[in-house]
């Protein structure tokens, strides 16, 4: 039979999903009338409600009931929110029923999807006779039996997730890659989509959260060579506190290469965190705990290292107040008599062993010096020994009975072979000295002479040929222009007003100009005059004062003593200076004949041009003709550099040399090879001879 509903205009949905979600799911109005009904289902609310009284709902659905009943179709109580359940009112609810002919409760719980299915599955049996009786299964059970699917589905919904491997994931992305897999879809049917979702965003929080982890761990990491490089000074930071120790820190020139100071802080949660080639560490890093922990470290460190080498030194002197330990004694056979040192208790056995292997190697250097000097003493003992031939054994055991009896000699008892060595070679030098069989080894002066001049004047030699012949047939002019309080820019800028594109005309040929003005005072003068990528030919002084022309004369000397002092930069010292007067636009002025008159006396001390300010000049402070004059002295000095150097006649045989010089000096002198060569090293006019030939110039 057909029933009279009065929800009209309400809405009817099927959701399969949480509430909330009603609008993604097809909606219909209930129609207004009769509406044919097969059964009934009977909520009631056994949880404690809120300002609800529990008689009051009974009394409701007994009257319900009483009117339901006279339809003659079948009725099923569900209990609802069992998981929040009162025993006493679901007690009551049961008694209600068991009055009742046919009538069963199902609890269930709509929170934990329990027995929420068992309810239309039962109420349909009791509409399909032939279906059998339905059967309720008890919540207690049901509960265990969902608990059991949720937590096996949750479980494989939780490996799944965990196949997304990048925090940037987003579950828009992700849900559409899973929506066919069935563990997502069971899950989705049993716990729903913002459980999913939330189970999601959990594990990309723990992705986040672990790559956060150990960024923070490389940089920790990562902090104590910082500070090794910052501060390891241990007498400046050992009293800082690490806050006082981070103000150090920022000042230094190397700050920039180890730390990054960033705009938003903290640096977790800037874009920083995915800048993994970015090994700088995050400046706000430093302000937490591990950062401090690992500034006491380091400060620690430092303390022990320096107990640890002051008691190596302590160690060392010990061990030189030993006076039986002698030149290749083991270890083994000192350890013993030092085993109760404060300073060998305190050090490794490691450092022990290196220390005494550093004493060692002094005493037998110092035995076999004092050996040397012996041989040279019993120089009557080799006078007999035939030039060409190996000593006999019988003039050898004479040699060893003479000199054993010496203790310079016994000194190299437990080093026979070393003395034998020492012995033989002496020999082989007495009568054969060459470099080969020299006793100072690489420290030979006829090796130490051959290197210098093949490593320094051949290179030295083929780079000055090939500075100085691209300038032959010179195109392009590098000019250095110094000048004081922004004079050397603005003759910078009258001669590229006379240019174009910084091409420049001179005497009928186009030269392009690089120019590079620095101020007098700039701290960096010399860093910025010679450069690999800046190699200039002439360097033009600019003046308008009596100050600024001592400020200038002070410069050049700087520079040229500067280049002296190097031999890689005596090119420098051959760099021509041009002394260019500016005109004062402030008067036409009655400075300008002293200026003139200082000027001209010292170019002439410095034995460099002087370029006056030509009449008609005022009231600009350049003139064209000034310009083109100092350009031209740069050009002819070039060219007679070009000419001083040209390479000098290949000489085939030494017998053609014009002058033969023999240097006479002891292997071992405190006199380098490099101060006695460089009358000739330092001469503009000297170079190698040919290839091959290392000792002619």
């Amino acid at each position: 039979a057909a029933s009279k509903l009065q929800s009209a205009e309400k809405l009817m949905y099927i959701c399969t999903d949480q509430l909330g979600l009603e609008q993604d799911f097809e909606q219909k109005q209930m129609p207004e009338g009769k509406l044919n009904i097969d059964g009934f289902l009977l909520c009631i609310d056994v949880s404690q409600g809120c300002n609800r009284k529990f008689d009051d709902q009974l009394k409701f659905v007994n009257n319900l009931y009483i009117q339901l009943s006279k339809s003659k179709k079948p009725i099923i109580i569900a209990a609802t929110k069992c998981d929040e359940c009162v025993d006493h009112y679901l007690r009551e609810v049961q008694a209600f029923a068991s009055n009742k002919k046919n009538l069963v409760v199902v609890e269930t719980s709509a929170r934990f999807n329990v027995n929420v299915e068992t309810c239309f599955t039962a109420l349909v049996q009791m509409m399909d006779k032939t279906r059998g009786k339905p059967k309720i299964i008890p919540y207690l059970d049901a509960y265990k039996t969902q608990r059991q699917l949720v937590v096996t589905a949750t479980d494989k919904f939780e490996k799944l997730v965990q196949t997304v491997r990048d925090y940037h994931a987003t579950w828009k992305t992700v849900s559409n890659k899973l929506k066919n897999h069935p563990d997502y879809e069971e899950y989705i049917n049993l716990e729903g989509t913002k459980k999913a979702k939330n189970t999601f965003s959990k594990h990309i929080e723990q992705l986040k959260q672990e790559h956060i982890r150990k960024r923070k761990e490389e940089y920790i990491n990562l902090l104590p060579r910082a500070l090794n490089t910052l501060l390891s000074n241990l007498d400046e930071i050992e009293l800082l506190s690490w806050s006082e120790a981070l103000k150090v820190m920022e000042k230094r020139p190397d700050f920039q290469s180890y730390f990054v100071v960033l705009e938003k802080t903290p640096w977790d949660e800037t874009d920083h965190i995915d800048k993994v080639n970015d090994r700088r560490i995050p400046f706000d890093l430093l302000t937490t705990l591990e950062a401090e922990k690992v500034y006491q470290n380091h400060v620690q460190h430092l303390i022990s290292e320096k107990r640890r080498i002051e008691m190596k030194e302590k160690f060392k002197k010990t061990l030189e107040k030993i006076q039986f330990i002698s030149p290749g004694q083991p270890w083994e056979e000192v350890i013993c008599f030092v085993v109760e040192d404060e300073a060998f208790k305190y050090i490794t056995d490691a450092d022990s062993k290196e220390v005494y292997g550093r004493h060692q190697r002094e005493i037998v250097e110092k035995a076999k010096e004092e050996f040397q000097e012996m041989l040279f003493e019993h120089s009557e003992l080799f006078y007999d020994l035939d030039l060409n031939a190996t000593p006999s054994t019988d003039k050898m055991s004479e040699i060893h009975a003479v000199l054993s009896e010496e203790p310079r000699y016994k000194a190299l008892q437990k080093l026979a072979p070393d003395r034998e060595s020492l012995l033989l070679k002496h020999i082989g030098f007495v009568y054969h000295p060459t470099k080969e069989t020299c006793l100072s080894g690489q420290n030979c002066m006829d090796i130490k002479v051959e290197e210098l001049l093949a490593n320094s004047l051949l290179q030295l030699d083929h780079g000055r040929s090939n500075l100085y012949h691209d300038s032959a047939n010179i195109d392009k002019i590098n000019l250095f222009i110094l000048g004081k309080d922004g004079l050397a820019q603005e003759l910078a800028n009258e001669i590229r007003t006379q240019s174009t594109d910084d091409e420049y005309a001179l005497d009928g040929k186009i030269y392009e100009l690089d120019l590079r003005p620095v101020d007098a005072k700039s701290p960096y003068l010399l860093a910025h005059l010679w450069t690999s990528a800046f190699k200039p030919h002439g360097c033009f002084c600019v003046f308008n004062s009596i100050e600024s022309l001592n400020f200038i004369g002070e410069c050049i000397a700087k520079i040229r003593a500067e280049a002296s002092q190097i031999r890689r930069d005596k090119y420098m010292a051959n760099l021509s200076f041009t002394l260019i007067l500016a005109n004062q636009r402030d008067s036409v002025s009655k400075n300008l004949p002293i200026l003139r008159h200082q000027g001209q006396q010292l170019a002439n001390k410095l034995q460099c041009p002087f370029v006056d300010v030509p009449a008609g000049t005022y009231p600009r402070k350049f003139n064209e003709a000034q310009i083109k004059q100092a350009l031209r002295g740069v050009l002819e000095a070039v060219k007679h550099n070009f000419d001083v150097v040209s390479p000098v006649p290949t000489i085939k045989d030494l017998s053609e040399a014009d002058l033969r010089i023999v240097m006479c000096a002891m292997c071992g002198d405190p006199f380098s090879v490099d101060l006695i060569l460089s009358p000739f090293l330092d001469s503009h006019s000297c170079s190698a001879a040919q290839a091959g030939q290392n000792n002619s110039l």
